[in-house]
């Protein structure tokens, strides 16, 4: 797949989810895609090997929650090559992004797209998520990175108090929510369009349950 078909299908799944991404953010992201494709051949940072399905899943994935987040502080957990927070730093310079994996190889090529890209917004950090002790984030979000039991005790210390989780998932996960620890509640859900692949998309908003006066 040539470099200006990889634009165009980007940029036509774009439109479908009516996105405004400038030219200049477009061309980042398929910089993004190429990095990825080239270390992926090195260093196994994802299962996906074809261009065009690595732009469907991954990056198409990622920015369907772009107009959902707020910020202005957002760590991405479990980051993996930088999903979501990769492609959220490129199309959000308003946002200070933070992407946290424990994988050394993932974290060293987000990096790399960070320097090569010039992401200034964008920090890296090498490390568990339950050992991460940086300051409380407006957001944390996570996609495909655990049950949401887990995902809230291993980042609760990340989300500020009035902060909320965004849980990146496919069908609705009502036992998940069912399960969830105390002293955290479903606040709203989000179904997520994302054209160029099959199966239900969700975006699970999760807070605290405030502290009684």
């Amino acid at each position: 797949m040539e470099l200006t078909q990889r634009r165009a299908l980007l940029e036509k799944r774009i439109k479908q989810m009516s996105l405004e991404v400038s030219a200049t953010q477009l061309d980042q992201l398929v910089d993004y895609l190429g990095l990825l494709e080239k270390w992926n051949k090195a260093f196994n940072l994802t299962a996906i090997r074809n261009p065009e399905e690595m732009i469907d899943r991954h990056l198409v994935d990622s920015l369907s929650v772009l107009n959902i987040v707020q910020g202005p502080r957002i760590v991405d957990v479990g980051s993996g090559p930088g999903l979501p927070g990769i492609p959220l730093a490129i199309c959000r310079p308003d946002l200070s992004v933070t992407t946290l994996d424990s994988n050394g190889k993932k974290t060293r090529f987000q990096n790399q797209v960070k320097l090569a890209l010039g992401l200034d917004n964008l920090t890296i950090i090498n490390g568990r998520a339950e050992q991460c002790e940086a300051e409380p984030f407006n957001e944390v979000i996570s996609r495909a990175f655990a049950s949401l039991s887990d995902m809230i005790t291993w980042t609760r210390q990340l989300c500020a108090t009035d902060g909320v989780f965004l849980a990146m998932k496919g069908q609705y996960p009502a036992e998940e929510i069912a399960a969830m620890p105390e002293g955290i509640r479903l606040k709203t859900t989000h179904p997520l369009t994302v054209p160029g692949t099959d199966g239900e998309r969700h975006l699970i908003v999760l807070e605290h349950v405030p502290e009684r006066g």
